[in-house]
């Protein structure tokens, strides 16, 4: 029957240190394989250990040993900086792809959006609004200085487009017929 066996690992700038709990590694007939960017132990009765490293590693340096609880594995970096992980993961590798294959066309987006949005069809004020900000948009100078005129000088109660009668005399205040304009002081 096999069992698996837990590690764990530190580094320096220099080194990384993994460390392996396994009890009586000597009577266990283990045995480490160091590779640039692998490291293996395999011990009796328990699953074997294989470790794809961050990076690589320059074997000759780097050294092993057993104590009584441990196996305890030096590896000396090839390059001196701090690794984000010990193991180069197969996920990171895939999620890397992945996230090239999923780059999304933005201006594709846009223009649908674009086109969406004008294919909706505003409701109710939100019409009227849409309705004058066109009007204002597409006018004239002339037309554009009798609805600022108008719009102002009535207190929002008159919006008129014709600036031979907005630009000849104050525009008076019409408030809607049941209700009472006043001035705030």
């Amino acid at each position: 029957m096999t069992s698996t066996v837990k590690y764990d690992w530190y580094q320096s700038d220099t080194s990384v240190t993994v460390t392996v709990l396994l009890k009586n590694a000597a009577e266990k007939n283990y045995s480490v394989t160091l590779e640039q960017s692998e490291v293996q132990l395999k011990a009796d009765g328990i699953e074997p250990i294989t470790i794809k490293l961050w990076d690589a590693i320059n074997v000759e340096q780097s050294s092993y040993k057993a104590t009584p609880s441990k196996v305890e594995i030096k590896l000396a970096k090839l390059i001196g900086h701090r690794w984000e992980a010990m193991e180069r993961r197969e996920a990171i590798k895939s999620a890397e792809a992945s996230a090239k294959k999923n780059q999304h066309d933005w201006e594709k987006i846009t223009k649908e959006i674009e086109k969406q949005e004008a294919e909706d069809k505003p409701q109710g004020e939100e019409a009227v609004q849409d309705l004058f900000r066109k009007i204002y948009a597409d006018a004239n100078e002339d037309t554009k200085k009798a609805m600022m005129k108008s719009f102002y000088e009535s207190g929002g109660t008159v919006l008129s487009t014709n600036w031979a009668e907005v630009g000849a005399k104050p525009v008076d205040v019409k408030p809607p017929d049941g209700c009472e304009f006043k001035k705030w002081e």
